[in-house]
């Protein structure tokens, strides 16, 4: 569903950021990426959205070009960045309804809008600007608008940063039950405790190149993940 085929990115002449980057996220993955600050995660989820511009390589989205058809992809994706840039002066319930707007759903989204609400434990609060919402209620706010489209790839950068526990335990839940249902997920993370439990596929980046890729298990083997990690993905 999401297939990234030797990738290339650079900010700066002969300075790759990313430097061959293959990996597939199939239906059904939930799919940890992690590496140090810098290493080029954001800069590839970026690429993989449609956001940045990539000089070598392909990116599909359920089988879809990100660079030849960047419109058609982005109605089976969904991202949500670490840090959501909304408009403020709209309320938490306004923006989840532009962005059904945007994606034409119906009456549908009254109910899914109710149980994500509820589930992340933000109903109570969709009614305020979202000048007034902390960075954890901006990122409940940005979860949903993501959760409650019928997109099919779900791309987050650190989404548990800024989460309450009771939040973080119920997002869990969500990427478990929608990967269940045939979607896959592909996101950052540094919590590594959270990308062990939670994931059955992980990729470590180095330095803009991957250097292991595969499931939890055959990765860590009879070690933890941070482990793994440390050790440069050996």
């Amino acid at each position: 569903m999401l297939n990234i085929n030797n990738v290339h990115k650079s900010y700066k002449k002969g300075v790759e950021v990313l430097r061959g980057i293959s990996l597939n996220v199939e239906a059904g993955d939930l799919f940890a990426f992690v590496g140090q600050n810098g290493a080029g995660k954001t800069t590839l989820i970026k690429c993989c959205c449609g956001i940045h511009d990539f000089e070598q390589g392909e990116i599909l989205i359920d089988g879809v070009d990100i660079k030849k058809e960047p419109m058609r992809c982005k109605k089976n994706l969904a991202y949500v960045p670490d840090n959501p840039d909304m408009y403020s002066f709209l309320t938490g319930y306004g923006y989840i309804n532009f962005i059904c707007d945007v994606y034409g759903m119906g009456d549908e989204r009254k109910a899914r809008l109710e149980e994500l609400s509820r589930r992340l434990d933000i109903q109570k609060s969709l009614g305020l600007k979202i000048s007034e919402y902390s960075h954890g209620m901006k990122q409940k706010i940005a979860l949903i608008g993501a959760f409650i489209r019928n997109a099919k790839v779900l791309i987050f950068d650190e989404p548990f940063v800024g989460l309450d526990p009771f939040a973080s335990s119920e997002l869990k839940k969500m990427m478990r039950e929608f990967c269940d249902n045939g979607g896959c997920i592909f996101f950052s993370t540094h919590v590594l405790e959270v990308a062990e439990k939670l994931c059955n596929k992980v990729a470590i980046i180095k330095a803009g190149q991957i250097v292991a890729s595969g499931t939890m298990q055959d990765i860590k083997g009879d070690k933890s993940l941070e482990e793994v990690f440390l050790a440069g993905g050996e």
